[in-house]
């Protein structure tokens, strides 16, 4: 989701400009399908608390950035580089500057990043190496006083949607629904998937992550090159609506191990004001996680957006009008505090290259636009051109009024 372009033609056509700029659960209205058919675990041992989670290791710091009262400041972790040579690294580099997050891959598109012990995620583990101590890294991360953020990769999920048919995306014909690249979607009104993914997320928990990250919180795009998408279990809902209550439902569920839930999410939503054709609208997402993470990658904005002739060669712009316009229609909600944590672009796409002249104007923006917290995506988790970029230690930077954005860039 995150190295992807996308354009304004996936802005539903009820948006009334593509530049301008709730779901409510219902209970009632899910579906009560059986779960995936392979036979569940015992509930009372994959939900319960984890009774020794108090031996995982907390310094006071961790403590705060758990309870969200100290903003994240993060990098992304792929699958293969959390391994101990790599981590090594990377912990150096949160040791010796601001950085205090990393974003693991726990579950990515193709499956899981550790040998799970229920056996229903065993089931849907994947072929993809794992990872055997994922835990002792864990709490080799938890004791440098970083904050492990488990990244779950929902939607798209090719080996779940294999070995569960009964649960995809369907065309009209009641086949297999396939993107432009064949691959198949798990179906987000399926109650059955939501209980697939917070039983990974909890297993996480009990390793001692300490954020729950949902990726994919979407639907494939619906191009019209493409057949129409056909979902069992809709029951009349429409897509903010069911991707709200997937957050919603997991937020409470998290909330009682004292975990908190984000989402990422694209960054035009930030600023379109109608729905996304995959489904993301800011209000309805941002009223059911503790924190959202846009992904407002300059490179990924048409020419021409917020008037800006090239915004890849403006990061600071980008930015601070993305995250402003988040702040805006959070205070409409009456949402406040560091409640938006953008993923910030490490990585090149097109010119200028990215370095940490980029990176420094991208936190700019995000400072001025009156938060703390960010994260940077760097596909391959190689940040050493970018240390220059980073503080030694972790300042509170963000301006109190925040820096007004251009009026007339947007309205």
């Amino acid at each position: 989701m995150h190295f992807q372009k996308i354009t304004l033609a996936i802005v539903a056509a009820a948006s009334a400009s593509a530049f301008a700029c709730s779901g409510v659960r219902d209970a009632s209205a899910k579906s009560t399908t059986p779960t995936l058919r392979i036979a569940p675990a015992d509930t009372d041992t994959v939900r319960a608390p984890h009774k020794a989670a108090a031996t995982h290791p907390t310094p006071p710091v961790l403590d705060s950035l758990i309870k969200g009262t100290l903003p994240a400041r993060g990098l992304y972790v792929f699958r293969y580089a959390a391994n101990p040579r790599r981590m090594k690294h990377l912990i150096g580099i949160a040791d010796s500057t601001e950085i205090n997050a990393f974003v693991i891959d726990v579950k990515d598109e193709f499956g899981l990043n550790f040998k799970p012990a229920d056996p229903l995620l065993k089931k849907n583990a994947g072929s993809q190496a794992k990872l055997t101590t994922l835990g002792a890294l864990v709490d080799t991360i938890r004791a440098h006083g970083i904050l492990p953020v488990a990244r779950i990769v929902v939607f798209k999920d090719s080996v779940t949607a294999r070995n569960n048919p009964e649960h995809t995306i369907r065309k009209a014909d009641g086949t297999a629904w396939r993107d432009k690249k064949g691959q198949t979607w798990v179906n987000p009104y399926a109650n059955a998937i939501w209980e697939y993914n917070f039983r990974v997320a909890e297993e996480a928990i009990k390793m001692g992550f300490g954020e729950i990250q949902f990726d994919y919180i979407r639907f494939p795009e619906p191009y019209k090159s493409l057949p129409p998408q056909v979902f069992p279990e809709q029951n009349g809902r429409t897509k903010p609506q069911v991707l709200s209550e997937f957050l919603s439902a997991a937020r409470d569920r998290f909330a009682k191990l004292g975990v908190r839930t984000t989402a990422d999410i694209f960054g035009l939503v930030t600023t379109v004001g109608g729905t996304l054709e995959v489904g993301q609208k800011w209000e309805p997402i941002s009223q059911s996680v503790d924190v959202v993470l846009p992904m407002v990658y300059p490179s990924h904005y048409p020419r021409g957006s917020f008037q800006l002739e090239h915004p890849n060669a403006v990061p600071y712009d980008v930015i601070h009008i993305a995250i402003s316009r988040a702040r805006e229609r959070d205070e409409k909600l009456g949402i406040k505090g560091e409640h938006v944590r953008p993923w910030l672009q490490a990585f090149s796409i097109g010119n200028p290259k990215y370095g940490a002249h980029e990176i420094e104007e991208q936190r700019r923006g995000v400072y001025d636009a009156g938060y703390d917290g960010w994260v940077l995506w760097e596909p391959g988790s190689r940040y050493d051109k970018f240390i220059p970029a980073l503080e030694k230690t972790f300042v509170s930077r963000k301006k109190v009024p925040p820096v007004p954005r251009p009026a007339n860039r947007l309205d």
